[in-house]
C-alpha cells in the first residue's frame, strides 16, 4: 500500500498494474490531491477501511477480489463514496457492469491521466455541492420523496435512501426539472457535466434510481420512459 501524498481530497487507486498506478499517483499529486495506492481489490478494501479516502478510483479487472467485487462492498458499505472505474476499451458490457453495480463514472483504458484528473474533479465538486443555482431550495420534496441538497440526504416515507452521488444529483436534477422530457443527452450534460458520452450512463443510473424510488421500477409511475426522446420526472403531488 502507498503513502499518502498532499493535503487535500484524498484519493485512492486500486489497480494491480504498477505502472498505471504511479502514473495516476504522479499527476493526482500535481493536480493537488493526496493519493493512497492499493495493488488489488483486499488492499483496496482494507485503504478503505484504514483511509476513508473522498473517491475511489479502481480497475474493473484485477486479480482476486476484482473491480466489480470492490464496487459491490463499497456501495454496501460506504453507498456515498463516490468511484471512478477504469475499464478496457471497448468492453462495453463491463463498462454498464461497472454502472450498475454503483460506480459513479468511468474511464476507458487506454487513457489520457489528464481526463482522470478532470473526471474526478468534476465527481469530488458535485459530491460536495448543494446545488449549481444558490438560490434553489435546499430541500426538494414530491409527495413522501424528499431531497436535502445542503446535506445531501434523500428518504422516502421517511426512510433514508442509500444513494451514490450521481444517483442523488439525477434525483435532485428531476425534482428541480418535473414535467418535462429530458434526453440522454441532455441529462449527461445536466448531471454530469459532459459534453460527449456513454448514453448508457444516464440509461444504468435511471434504472437504479428506479429501483430505489418507484413501488414496481417495471412500471414506474415518477421517472417514465419518453420514446425516442428520453425520460420525463412525473410529480406525485
Amino acid at each position: 500500500m502507498g503513502s499518502v501524498a498532499c493535503v487535500g481530497h484524498q484519493v485512492l487507486v486500486v489497480d494491480d498494474d504498477r505502472t498505471v498506478s504511479d502514473v495516476v499517483r504522479r499527476y493526482l499529486e500535481q493536480a493537488g490531491y493526496a493519493v493512497v495506492l492499493a495493488a488489488d481489490g483486499a488492499d483496496g478494501l482494507a485503504a478503505i477501511a484504514a483511509h476513508r479516502p473522498d473517491l475511489v478510483v479502481l480497475d474493473l479487472m484485477m486479480p482476486g477480489i476484482d473491480g466489480i467485487e470492490v464496487c459491490r462492498r463499497v456501495r454496501r458499505q460506504h453507498p456515498e463514496l463516490p468511484v471512478v472505474m477504469l475499464t478496457a476499451l471497448g468492453e462495453e458490457a463491463d463498462r454498464v457492469l461497472g454502472l450498475e453495480v454503483g460506480a459513479d463514472d468511468y474511464v476507458t483504458k487506454p487513457f489520457s491521466p489528464r481526463e482522470l484528473v478532470l473526471r474526478i474533479r468534476s465527481v469530488l465538486r458535485r459530491s460536495g455541492a448543494p446545488a449549481d443555482d444558490p438560490d434553489a431550495p435546499a430541500v426538494l420534496s414530491d409527495g413522501a420523496l424528499t431531497a436535502d441538497t445542503a446535506r445531501r440526504t434523500a428518504s422516502l416515507a421517511g426512510e433514508p435512501l442509500a444513494l451514490t452521488g450521481r444517483e442523488f444529483d439525477l434525483l435532485a436534477f428531476l425534482l428541480r426539472n418535473p414535467g418535462r422530457a429530458w434526453s440522454r443527452t441532455d441529462l449527461l450534460g445536466k448531471v454530469w457535466g459532459w459534453q460527449f458520452g456513454d448514453q448508457s450512463t444516464v440509461t444504468v443510473h435511471v434504472r437504479r434510481l428506479r429501483e430505489k424510488i418507484e413501488p414496481d421500477p417495471a412500471a414506474p409511475t415518477r421517472i417514465l420512459t419518453v420514446w425516442g426522446v428520453g425520460y420525463r420526472y412525473e410529480a406525485a403531488v
